[in-house]
């Protein structure tokens, strides 16, 4: 017979209601106390019926993220952050593949409405106002990931993308490169396009480099876009010796096509990613990036959004530090 909540009250020698508060995070013990109902627990194999636990606490204990590309390495390491924290916390986690420029996006927020989950992280789309209305209406907390709205009072967990491409710029130009390149995403996005451009921008003007319109150009932070670029510039002729690239998998794309042409990096050209995936690693030769702490930014998004949902009161947003990892894409000129 399957050990109850009461058997593991008896033996941990508290109470139901401390056995309850213990498996749902709550307060009103000690420490002592938690390692004694963990104990029990663990010894008597417990497992909380979680419906049983759904009508107790009006919860379900599960959250909904949204991805707009779910098999990018990128949104892997976020959700590998986010089901850590989970996990950790005894929620479950639904994902939803909103496919490329959210084409499910309010599809799957009805879904999410209909499980009756806690809460969502929203991540790296931009959050429309058609978007904030619906999730307005499911009354429940929300945390954006890799995404921000100056419109919208929701937190929000990202780095600061125009300091970062700021800050990769700024290495090449310290590394002697005075003519650079640089593959962006969409320059109307205003979450990871039009901010790192910006970066980009303000480091050339910082040290006195103009800006040259035909050394920009715009792409998906996709492999292919990032090879499509590096074509445009060789084609056109124009002179370069550094990319500064606003995504690993382009940084990639951009060496492939340079390989192809003959161009050794970085004997010929330096090349800069951004993101730190674990790709970076895995290029010959292995790429310099600007690192995103993207498993910590789903942990904390995570932990955020469970903070909401068990204290209901709001967090204030979180901007985590980016870092350049150096590695053999950049040579001095």
């Amino acid at each position: 017979m399957k050990p109850t909540i009461k058997d593991v009250a008896r033996k941990a020698n508290v109470s139901v209601a401390t056995v309850s508060r213990v498996l749902n995070h709550q307060s009103g013990y000690s420490e002592e106390t938690k390692q004694k109902v963990l104990q029990a627990i663990k010894e008597m194999g417990y497992q909380p019926n979680a419906i049983a636990r759904g009508l107790i606490n009006k919860r379900t204990q599960t959250i909904g993220v949204l991805f707009p590309k779910l098999s990018s390495m990128f949104s892997s390491q976020l959700l590998h952050g986010i089901e850590y924290t989970a996990h950790e916390r005894d929620h479950s986690v639904v994902v939803c593949n909103t496919d490329k420029n959210g084409k499910r996006t309010v599809k799957y927020l009805q879904v999410l409405r209909e499980k009756q989950v806690d809460g969502i992280i929203f991540t790296s789309e931009v959050l429309t106002e058609e978007y904030f209305r619906v999730l307005t209406a499911m009354k429940i907390p929300v945390v954006l990931l890799s995404t921000r709205s100056e419109k919208y009072p929701f937190p929000h967990v990202k780095v600061d993308d125009k300091q970062a491409a700021y800050d990769a710029t700024r290495y090449l130009i310290q590394r002697g490169h005075r003519k650079i390149a640089m593959i962006s995403g969409d320059q109307t996005d205003p979450i990871a396009g039009k901010p790192r451009i910006e970066g980009y921008k303000e480091a050339l003007a910082a040290y006195g480099i103009p800006f040259q319109e035909n050394l920009l150009a715009f792409g998906s932070f996709g492999f292919h876009s990032g090879v499509m670029a590096m074509e445009k510039f060789l084609q056109s002729k124009v002179e370069f010796t550094a990319v500064f690239a606003a995504s690993d998998e382009m940084a990639v794309g951009a060496m492939s096509a340079a390989f192809r042409h003959g161009i050794k990096v970085p004997d010929q050209l330096s090349v800069i990613g951004y993101d730190n995936l674990r790709l970076a690693e895995m290029t010959t030769p292995p790429l310099t990036t600007v690192a995103q702490p993207l498993f910590e930014m789903g942990k904390q998004a995570a932990e955020m959004l469970l903070q909401m949902i068990e204290t209901k009161t709001e967090v204030p947003g979180r901007i985590l530090p980016h870092e350049i990892i150096e590695r053999q894409s950049v040579a001095r000129v």
